[in-house]
């Protein structure tokens, strides 16, 4: 384990990388193990190449990102993982990676591809003195951040089951006493999406308008959704070039991605609804659309957009060789049925606090980003002193493998 600050290091003394496995979308079968490429994970398989816990970053595109799996995962070819700590601990090794991986390779914008040797023989200085106590501090942070997100997925989950419930299952309040005309509930409307919602097109842009200062304007792109849908509370950008106020979004908004750098369809066509964003809220990227409702409410757009089955129909729309492309203009294309007000007011009624409460999670994330973020640089630099603070240690940090107690911290 190498722990002296003052001396420079390779990062090949710290640890050892490798290149992950193949493992084409034709041959996966969903599972319990993570598939991690170089954007973190990107599925699940039935089997695992590496035994967790885990470190991933990526080969190609801008280097920096770095991902701390704690269990049995399966790394792709396009990361590179850690096969050695050499005595480190894995979380620690994450957290150093993250901030050595971004100081050399960020700054230099996106790169074609990094060899692991070449990686192997970056120099960097040496950790902190305290090691574990580093690693518990950011990764108390992440444990709450996680917390969040289990929260939101649970609450996504509610809503799902109520909205599966009423319109899917069609047993809504009063299903009993209303009468069924060729499949559709008698007061039920069979029409174009275009007469209950438009959209607008977000706005082009190069790569030199996008920043990392806050005081430019946030920027909503696909790095703002989840999979599957939903929004991603870290994805957010800053954007200094100028846009049209339609294509300004604020909280309670819904966007929608049309754009797809994979061709596994989790993305696009799928929405996201804007919390609390700010006064000025935030501009939408090409690869968006905003949703405008017309003769429906906000709340219940997102609800029918996201749980109705509607973004995985709209998907197979998307085409394209190395990025799919989805055209606005189809999704207002499509015939959908529509309950009546009275019922989409009830159920909105009750879905909205739910809706509340994963906005209120989202910023409780996004404020324990800034927090971590800040912190990291400062923990990682020595710059921030950890030696006299009395620190329990989780007994999952204590027995990872290539971890170490507290008195090998300064060894």
């Amino acid at each position: 384990m190498i722990g002296n600050r003052k001396t420079k290091f390779r990062l090949g003394d710290l640890v050892t990388l490798k290149r992950g496995y193949d493992l084409p979308e034709s041959m996966r079968t969903a599972g319990n193990y993570p598939i991690v490429s170089s954007s973190g994970i990107t599925g699940s398989h039935n089997e695992y190449k590496v035994e967790g816990p885990g470190v991933v970053t990526g080969r190609y595109g801008t280097l920096g990102e770095v991902f701390y799996v704690p269990n049995r995962f399966w790394p792709l070819n396009t990361s590179l993982y850690v096969v050695s700590f050499k005595g480190n601990n894995p979380r620690f090794v994450s957290y150093y990676l993250r901030t050595v991986l971004s100081a050399n390779f960020n700054a230099a914008g996106a790169v074609p591809g990094v060899n692991r040797n070449v990686l192997h023989k970056l120099v960097i200085p040496g950790p902190p003195s305290e090691p574990l106590k580093v690693a518990a501090i950011l990764s108390a942070y992440d444990d709450m951040i996680e917390n969040n997100r289990r929260r939101i997925t649970l609450l996504e989950k509610m809503a799902k089951e109520i909205y599966r419930e009423w319109f899917v299952r069609m047993r809504f309040p009063g299903h009993k006493k209303v009468r069924i005309q060729k499949r559709v509930p008698e007061g039920w409307e069979w029409d174009f999406a275009s007469k209950f919602f438009g959209h607008v097109k977000g706005k082009s842009y190069a790569g030199n308008e996008l920043t990392d200062k806050p005081e430019d304007m946030p920027f909503i792109t696909l790095k703002s959704f989840n999979r599957g849908g939903g929004y991603r509370a870290n994805g957010l950008k800053h954007y200094s070039g100028k846009y049209k106020d339609g294509q300004v979004v604020y909280q309670g908004d819904v966007v929608m991605a049309v754009t797809d750098m994979t061709q596994n369809r989790e993305v696009v066509g799928r929405v996201a609804r804007i919390p609390e964003i700010g006064e000025k809220g935030a501009a939408i990227s090409l690869d968006v659309i905003k949703l405008i409702p017309k003769t429906i409410s906000a709340s219940f757009l997102y609800s029918y957009m996201l749980l109705s089955g509607f973004g995985e129909f709209i998907k197979e729309f998307a085409n394209g060789t190395n990025v799919l492309h989805l055209k606005p203009e189809l999704v207002t294309r499509q015939k959908i049925i529509m309950p009546p007000k009275e019922l989409r007011e009830i159920f909105v009624a009750i879905v909205d606090p739910i809706y509340d409460q994963i906005d209120s999670l989202s910023e409780g994330i996004v404020s324990l980003i800034a927090s971590r973020d800040m912190l990291l640089p400062r923990l990682i630099s020595g710059k921030l002193r950890v030696e006299n603070l009395d620190i329990q240690f989780p007994p999952s940090m204590l027995n990872e493998a290539g971890g170490q107690g507290p008195e090998a911290a300064h060894a």
